[in-house]
């Protein structure tokens, strides 16, 4: 009885993965407003009835390619803040260019989606979510930074989080990858001359 719950949940698990590029095709194509349902099943070889059944609709089959994008961003950030650390990294400043560079590869690698969802042609309610996790993330560099919680340093950690998010945007637009490594690059620059949490004397 195990083997088969395992069979069913790899299947089940191979089915979302497959409408989840299905459907990251499609928007990127279409955009959602112009996005069809029928469209992302035919690529994904399913049906409607399938993808109603693991996502709800198409609304939810946007966020959901949304979470995913953003889980996979976390997660290499995450991991290359702690293989820093591991190497004997302590700076902080430091710490979060490690993050940032693992974040910024990840918009190259997926410009399409980071494209899909910088344009704004998502559905009711997306760009709340976005702004929302533009804050989480603005929050989660001031714990990386060891940022105090008084108006200039909440000040800074959003600018330096807003020069990271702007550097994807150029990157994602970059025609190669060697265009897209040189604003990386110019990125990492400019955050080590803010020194951010640096009081001028």
């Amino acid at each position: 009885m195990a083997r088969k719950s395992s069979w069913e949940w790899s299947r089940t698990a191979q089915t979302r993965q497959s409408m989840l590029q299905a459907a990251r095709e499609i928007f990127a194509e279409h955009g959602f407003a112009e996005a069809n349902v029928a469209d992302v099943v035919a690529r994904a070889g399913s049906s409607v009835g399938s993808l109603y059944h693991h996502f709800g609709g198409k609304t939810e089959l946007f966020l959901a390619l949304y979470e995913d994008h953003q889980a996979a961003h976390e997660e290499a950030s995450a991991s290359s803040v702690a293989k820093a650390k591991q190497a004997g990294v302590a700076d902080p400043v430091e710490l979060l260019i490690a993050g940032a560079r693992a974040y910024l590869a990840g918009a190259w690698e997926r410009r399409d989606l980071v494209r899909l969802f910088m344009e704004g042609d998502g559905p009711p309610g997306f760009e709340l979510l976005r702004r929302t996790r533009g804050r989480e993330w603005i929050r989660q560099n001031a714990v990386l930074l060891g940022a105090s919680g008084d108006p200039v340093d909440r000040f800074m950690v959003t600018v330096l989080t807003s020069i990271i998010g702007e550097a994807a945007r150029e990157v994602v637009t970059s025609d190669t990858e060697e265009a897209a490594q040189e604003v990386i690059d110019a990125a990492m620059v400019l955050i080590r001359r803010l020194d951010p949490l640096k009081r001028p004397e």
